[in-house]
């Protein structure tokens, strides 16, 4: 599947083949310098790849060529380096999560590709809250009150967090893989709570201080970001049910009740 694409851009291979769920990605050389190859598999990775070079490098890592399902991006020699900074400063690695989001956020005035709207987005949590009630139906509600009056509406990342968001030296944290969404911006920090890791993202006290920090950052109002992680865990576990994965659904609802119990619109 590489070699059109290789033979298209004259492209040396520099590593071995890498397999997601999503994509296929191989590290090649373009000019000599590093990149990497990504030949998407589903139309939202096709949709993210757009987006990614509509943002030109602006906060995002940049595309080099793009083709149909693939393409050529720049590549970064991070190794998990935010990650690691959670575990020594997390509040550090958040405002540099807070940061990279706001650069993708900024006004443009050329029009974005087309992008996925929330509401569709959010179809596996229909479901879901229908289905399972308790903190489902706690997530689909306040879901519907944030997607029915929606704030500072921006293309979306909607895959935003520590994995996602790379070291490019010089150039700064740059994000990648984005999922090519478009809605209220304040959803593309929810993602960060659940990650990197369970141990940070399942404890009481760091999940109040990244709110704390997110909103102070990011410049949002600290009730409706915690309305949008209560929505997001609950998407995030519908699709962990759906793949199968139980372990994944439990974590991410602990982290969706614990946005319930410090959000004072569940409490009323």
């Amino acid at each position: 599947m590489f070699d059109p694409f290789l033979d298209r851009w004259k492209l040396t291979r520099d590593g071995d083949p890498i397999r997601t769920f999503s994509s296929d990605l191989l590290p090649v050389l373009f000019e000599g310098r590093p990149a990497m190859l990504k030949v998407a598999r589903f139309e939202e990775e096709v949709r993210g790849g757009r987006l990614l070079a509509w943002w030109q490098g602006r906060g995002a890592a940049p595309v080099l060529a793009l083709h149909g399902d693939a393409l050529l991006l720049e590549r970064a020699n991070d190794d998990g380096r935010l990650t690691r900074l959670a575990h020594e400063d997390d509040d550090e690695a958040t405002r540099i999560l807070c940061d990279t989001a706001a650069r993708l956020h900024e006004p443009r005035n050329d029009h974005p590709p087309a992008l996925t709207p929330l509401r569709e987005w959010f179809r596996s949590l229909w479901r879901a809250g229908e289905r399972y009630g308790g903190t489902y139906r706690a997530a689909l509600e306040a879901a519907e009150r944030l997607i029915a009056e929606p704030r500072d509406v921006r293309p979306l990342h909607g895959d935003l967090h520590h994995g996602n968001v790379l070291s490019f030296g010089e150039r700064g944290w740059l994000a990648i893989d984005p999922k090519g969404l478009i809605g209220e911006r304040s959803f593309d920090y929810a993602n960060i709570f659940y990650n990197p890791v369970p141990l940070l993202a399942t404890n009481p006290e760091r999940f109040r201080r990244r709110v704390d920090v997110v909103s102070e950052r990011a410049g949002l109002e600290r009730e409706r970001l915690v309305q949008w992680i209560l929505a997001y865990g609950g998407l995030s576990s519908a699709w962990h049910l759906e793949d199968g994965d139980e372990r994944g659904a439990r974590l991410a609802l602990i982290v969706a009740e614990l946005a319930r119990q410090n959000s004072s619109s569940s409490k009323r």
